[in-house]
């Protein structure tokens, strides 16, 4: 009889293999995310939000910081399994990273669109925001047919969301009003310009069942400067706020 074996077919591999960097994962290291604090005080958007809504809405024991609390934990655990090459607890963490993860996202770009209602940014639309004016023109007829659609569909969120007013991507710019169910973020391409918290924390302390009268009252905060910023720019230009937040 030969002694001669039959050769292995490609892909077959009839050797053992050493993968030695299996007996010593590498190390995964995550940056601390921290709550971004607001460009005004808890009371300056009063009377439309309350001062006891925005201080349990952001402050270090409120909503957002519990976001950032559970998002940091979470990229632990994660870095963590993948060091340990835990794939079973790298999928069981994905849900809570999206869920807190998106928290901070969405509060972070939530903050940075209110002013108070006196100031020049919320108060002069067209002044603050022109080259957004005129695509708001374009796309809904006039700044009042852009609220009248943008209240609409808040109002059309079930349960727990957000509203978005974007810019699609890609050479028009054209505009978009979205929704996101619970705390999902704007993703894709799109730039989010307008974000507005439909979570019932929110304005429910102080407007309990009146949704309809918060969503016409976050009307008069919005920061149109911050607005026409995001309208100008990119997507990343929009999210440098997290990177501040590391």
């Amino acid at each position: 009889m030969s002694s001669l074996s039959t050769p292995a077919a490609p892909y077959d591999y009839a050797l053992p293999v050493e993968y030695g960097e299996m007996n010593t994962p590498p190390k995964v290291t995550t940056q601390a995310y921290t709550l971004p604090p607001l460009p005004y005080a808890y009371n300056a958007l009063e009377p439309h939000i309350s001062a006891e809504i925005m201080t349990l809405h952001h402050d270090k024991h409120g909503q957002h910081q519990a976001y950032v609390t559970n998002l940091n934990a979470a990229l632990g655990n994660y870095s963590r399994a993948v060091g340990d090459l835990n794939i079973p607890d790298q999928i069981a963490l994905q849900n809570m990273i999206k869920f807190n993860g998106g928290g901070h996202i969405n509060h972070s770009l939530f903050w940075k669109i209110l002013a108070p209602a006196d100031s020049k940014d919320a108060s002069d639309p067209e002044g603050s925001a022109p080259t957004l004016m005129e695509q708001v023109k374009t796309t809904f007829g006039s700044l009042a047919g852009l609220t009248s659609a943008f209240s609409s569909a808040l109002m059309g969120i079930q349960g727990s969301g957000w509203g978005w007013l974007v810019k699609a991507p890609g050479s028009d710019g054209g505009l978009r009003i979205i929704t996101t169910k619970d705390q999902d973020p704007v993703v894709g391409g799109e730039v989010p310009i307008i974000g507005i918290d439909m979570w019932e924390h929110a304005y429910y302390l102080q407007y309990q069942n009146g949704k309809a009268s918060y969503v016409d009252n976050v009307w008069n905060i919005i920061n149109w400067t911050a607005a026409e910023e995001r309208f100008s720019g990119s997507r990343e230009d929009a999210f440098e706020v997290l990177k501040a937040g590391l």
